[in-house]
């Protein structure tokens, strides 16, 4: 059943740095061929946030790849990294300010490559909106988690060393601790 509380849903017009934390209250879930609905709790995210951020792909200009990261927020972004994994990457913000959340863990899968490649996910997805109705989205957990405590850890993101120190340095990767 999908929640039909929009107020629940994180607000994906603020900029990447500002709902990432926020995903992490929320479960990716995907459509599978028979029709069956996957819900997966998101563990770990990175925030991609504006045209300074050198490790975004955004920092060098809109290309036809990022484009989707220019465009309105809601959107998927998917691409293949080193050719062998496809990446998530969740379009947030204004239009014509790129800024997007990657999803880099669920619940039972550590790695972005690993999460696709579990889920399914891959290029099909890319620049479709994220909505029950493509498929592939988000929604609020549900009560099983409601007792837990969630606290957010963050840290320097991961792989972008390519960035320069400081930009790798950033804590925009967060990642949550569950207790009961």
């Amino acid at each position: 059943m999908i929640p039909t509380d929009k107020s629940l849903y994180p607000d994906l017009g603020r900029n990447a740095l500002e709902v990432a934390p926020d995903l992490l209250n929320c479960a990716l879930c995907i459509e599978s061929k028979d029709r069956s609905v996957v819900k997966y709790a998101i563990n770990e995210v990175e925030a991609y946030h504006g045209r300074d951020d050198r490790a975004s792909h955004a920092h060098r200009g809109m290309t036809p790849r990022n484009a989707v990261m220019f465009g309105p927020q809601g959107y998927w972004y998917v691409y293949l990294c080193y050719g062998v994994h496809w990446l998530l990457n969740l379009v947030t913000g204004p239009e014509d300010y790129p800024s997007a959340v990657l999803i880099r863990g669920i619940e039972g899968f550590d790695g972005p490559g690993k999460l696709t490649k579990a889920m399914g996910i891959d290029k099909r997805f890319d620049r479709n909106c994220c909505d029950p109705k493509s498929g592939l989205w988000i929604e609020p957990l549900g009560l099983e988690h409601s007792n837990r405590q969630i606290e957010i850890q963050r840290s320097a993101r991961i792989g972008v060393s390519y960035a320069g120190e400081y930009w790798a340095g950033i804590p925009w990767r967060f990642y949550k601790k569950t207790s009961i």
